[in-house]
């Protein structure tokens, strides 16, 4: 598989799995396998996300970020360590870097209705008064992508030669993140770090990610040869990538590919980008120890035994949301 160099994302038919005959559902598998062995990355469509959910999403969020700095910063609770609520320019880096990325976002997490006592693991969701729509279309958006996530695990389940509902009690009510992105304007480029960028090159620290299309271009992977690889979703798409949680649990048979969003050409410097990633967490419990299967003499055992909680502790350490 490793030979394979994709020049662009595959593309599936999430239909294909839920809906399809055994032969369609079977290919389905072996190709979302194929690809998350080599690049890490697919475009699904059938996901279940409306043009109308995401236009409204988007709405809501791009009215809330035009607000002023000082209006925003009301939802900023520096106690959650990001958690909830709003998150401030320039207060995440990547893993590795301490320059702040050119970005500030929202943070909307698990809803727990079912009387489930995980929900004294979350602090309750923040929202803003002056857009009181977002509430509404946050939540909706944040189940729809949950649903299209279970399935996708499903499926990856299956490749892995694991019951097809291994995953499904692992992310009931899981930690999961709907993360509404504003990499801001830049009106004087120069006045910036040298090295400051949209978002640094880095892994997602979760199982899956659901991203929906972006407003503009700038999202880039790399591919094994070293080379980088723009990706731009059809407006019915979901990029859907395996993030360190799969990849670790899965001894990186599946690929936790390493991405970024570059700056604009200076010319649109002066112009705003959003996008909206939903991060697929389990629940803190989760064991993350490298599965059996995926270990052999070929492939020793790389990772240390560690929670879902514990892993995600380190993670929010390094990026800069939690104080180490």
């Amino acid at each position: 598989m490793s030979s394979i160099l994709y020049d662009e994302v595959p593309s599936l038919d999430l239909a294909h799995f839920t809906n399809g005959s055994p032969e369609q559902k079977e290919a389905f598998v072996q190709d979302l396998g194929a690809a998350y062995n080599n690049i890490g990355f697919v475009a699904i469509k059938n996901h279940g996300l409306t043009n109308e959910m995401t236009e409204k999403l988007y709405a809501a969020i791009q009215k809330f970020f035009a607000l002023p700095d000082e209006v925003k910063q009301k939802y900023e609770v520096p106690e959650l360590a990001g958690q909830r609520g709003y998150i401030g320019k320039g207060k995440e880096h990547a893993k590795g870097r301490s320059t702040g990325d050119l970005k500030e976002f929202y943070h909307i997490g698990q809803e727990v209705t079912d009387g489930d006592p995980i929900k004294n693991e979350y602090p309750d969701n923040i929202w803003p008064e002056e857009v009181p729509e977002m509430e509404a279309i946050g939540k909706e958006v944040y189940k729809t992508l949950e649903n299209a996530g279970v399935k996708m695990l499903q499926a990856i389940a299956l490749y892995l030669g694991l019951d097809e509902h291994y995953f499904d009690q692992k992310v009931h009510n899981g930690n999961s993140i709907l993360r509404p992105i504003h990499y801001f304007p830049i009106e004087n480029p120069d006045a910036v770090p040298a090295d400051a960028v949209r978002a640094a090159e880095h892994g997602d620290i979760n199982l899956i990610t659901l991203l929906m299309g972006a407003s503009a271009d700038g999202l880039q992977v790399l591919r094994n040869d070293g080379k980088w690889i723009p990706i731009t979703a059809l407006p019915d798409q979901l990029v859907v990538n395996v993030g360190d949680m799969l990849s670790r649990h899965t001894n990186n048979k599946l690929k936790s590919t390493i991405h970024r969003v570059v700056n604009p050409p200076k010319d649109k410097m002066g112009t705003s980008r959003y996008s909206i990633p939903f991060f697929m967490h389990p629940r803190s419990e989760m064991d993350l120890t490298c599965l059996e299967s995926c270990i052999d003499d070929a492939h020793p055992k790389l990772y240390d035994d560690i929670t879902a909680g514990e892993f995600l502790e380190q993670r929010l350490a390094e990026i800069g949301l939690r104080k180490k």
